[in-house]
């Protein structure tokens, strides 16, 4: 690693491992997490079910998805809506306050070029990434755990393979997220903005397309391939379950796996590039 790139990344992961607004946004990540994948299903399946429990869905089927085996449908299901809206305040905030701070200028004005701040940047969030979904990954296997010995259930543990393939769903959904709140950051210039205008991308204005695509023509070639629902799509595919089946929103099967695993490493390369560029070419004021 270029050694510009290297002491940028240091400072970087320094300043978001001190940085409470990071512990903050994971902190609630990981309890929104647990709270709906497994605390209120697990209360409707102490309830019984039923048409007011987790989408009508049997007490034996609750309890199945709650046990260790189910982990890997579980990691992802709702990485694609509410942690991607919070990694994307992340990568917005890491990027706008370095404007709204005036850290930027100071930074380029005493250290490394702008290529290397800014790929020193990406570096640290990249690693926060990793941080969140190997931590999602621990919480969900504890508390799978946890209630399949209360239960007295299986705790046999999800297939390794299967387990694999969802932590890198999850990287790969978090991280075009990321990348994604890091261009909005660019744009706006801004902390403030960048995480309004991102949450309002994420959680708004991708769901309105999709619910207005069937009265137009065409339209639905084109929401099918939004970010949102690409990540929604990986989710679906490596066992995920939507509304519909008592899972979380965002979840959909627009695309196959394999297409939306490829449409979000390209988003992911686009915003990158384009967060790059912008802050190549513009005045850091």
């Amino acid at each position: 690693m270029n050694t510009d790139l290297a002491r940028s990344a240091r400072a970087e992961l320094r300043r978001l491992w001190r940085w409470p607004t990071t512990w903050v946004l994971v902190g609630v990540w990981t309890i929104l997490n647990l709270l709906f994948a497994y605390v209120f299903p697990y209360i409707g399946y102490r309830g019984g079910g039923g048409p007011d429990a987790a989408g009508g869905l049997p007490p034996e089927a609750l309890l199945a998805g709650l046990l260790p085996a189910a982990v890997p449908g579980t990691l992802v299901q709702g990485m694609p809506m509410f942690g991607g809206a919070i990694v994307m305040i992340l990568g917005a905030l890491a990027i706008g306050s370095g404007y709204s701070w005036g850290t930027w200028k100071t930074v380029l004005a005493q250290g490394p070029g702008r290529v290397a701040a800014f790929g020193g940047t990406l570096v640290a969030l990249a690693v926060a990434v990793v941080g969140v979904v190997l931590l999602t990954t621990a919480a969900d296997l504890a508390a799978a755990g946890v209630i399949a010995a209360v239960e007295d259930a299986s705790t046999a543990p999800p297939a390794v393979g299967d387990l694999a393939r969802s932590v890198g769903g999850g990287l790969l959904v978090l991280g075009m997220w990321a990348a994604g709140g890091v261009l909005v950051g660019a744009l706006a210039k801004g902390p403030a903005l960048a995480a309004g205008l991102g949450l309002v991308w994420a959680l708004v204005i991708e769901n309105l397309l999709r619910g207005v695509s069937g009265l137009i023509d065409g339209m639905p070639a084109v929401t099918d391939r939004l970010p949102g629902s690409a990540a929604g799509s990986l989710a679906g595919a490596l066992g995920a379950e939507g509304m519909g089946a008592g899972g979380a929103p965002g979840v959909l099967d627009v695309l196959g796996g394999p297409a939306a695993a490829w449409t979000l490493a390209a988003y992911l390369m686009v915003f990158a590039g384009a967060a790059l560029a912008l802050l190549r070419r513009r005045d850091l004021t």
